[in-house]
C-alpha cells in the first residue's frame, strides 16, 4: 500500500432505533458541523478503551436523552467509507428497547422514517449502504 492510501480509522457506533411501527429514528446534523443538514443514524465516536456498545449507550443518552442496555443492542451491519481526512468504520446496531422518549438534546431535528423512504432524504455517503439491510430486516 502506498502512503496515499493511509488514513486514520475513525470508529463510530450508530443505532437503528426501531419503533413499534417499524420506523427508524434519524437525526439531522446541525449547522456548523460537517455534513450539516444531512440525516444520519444517531451515535458517535468510540473513545479509547470503550466498547462500541458502551459508546453507543453513552451517545444515545447524551444526544437523545434515552437509556438502553447492551442486551438490547443487536449488531446488524457496518459501514466502511473513506472520507478525505479519515476512514470511517461504523458498526450499526439495531435497538428496539429503551427507556425515555428520544428528543434532540443538542438541538438536532429528529424524524421517524421507514427504511424504504430513507433514500429520499439527504444522508451521509457512509450511511447509504446500510439502508438495504434495514429494508430486509423490517
Amino acid at each position: 500500500m502506498g502512503g496515499d492510501d493511509m488514513a486514520p480509522i475513525l470508529l463510530v457506533s450508530a443505532a437503528a432505533l426501531v419503533d413499534v411501527d417499524g420506523r427508524v429514528l434519524l437525526a439531522q446534523r446541525p449547522e456548523g458541523k460537517s455534513l450539516a443538514g444531512m440525516w444520519e443514524f444517531p451515535g458517535g465516536k468510540v473513545d479509547p478503551g470503550e466498547s462500541p456498545e458502551h459508546a453507543l449507550i453513552r451517545e444515545l443518552h447524551e444526544e437523545l436523552g434515552i437509556d438502553t442496555w447492551e442486551s438490547c443492542l443487536a449488531p446488524l451491519s457496518f459501514a466502511s467509507h473513506r472520507y478525505s481526512e479519515f476512514h470511517l468504520l461504523m458498526p450499526l446496531f439495531v435497538c428496539r428497547r429503551w427507556a425515555g422518549q428520544p428528543h434532540g438534546r443538542e438541538g438536532q431535528a429528529l424524524r421517524w422514517v421507514r427504511p424504504r423512504d430513507m433514500r429520499a432524504l439527504p444522508m451521509p455517503p457512509a450511511d447509504l449502504p446500510l439502508i438495504p439491510a434495514l429494508i430486509d430486516l423490517l
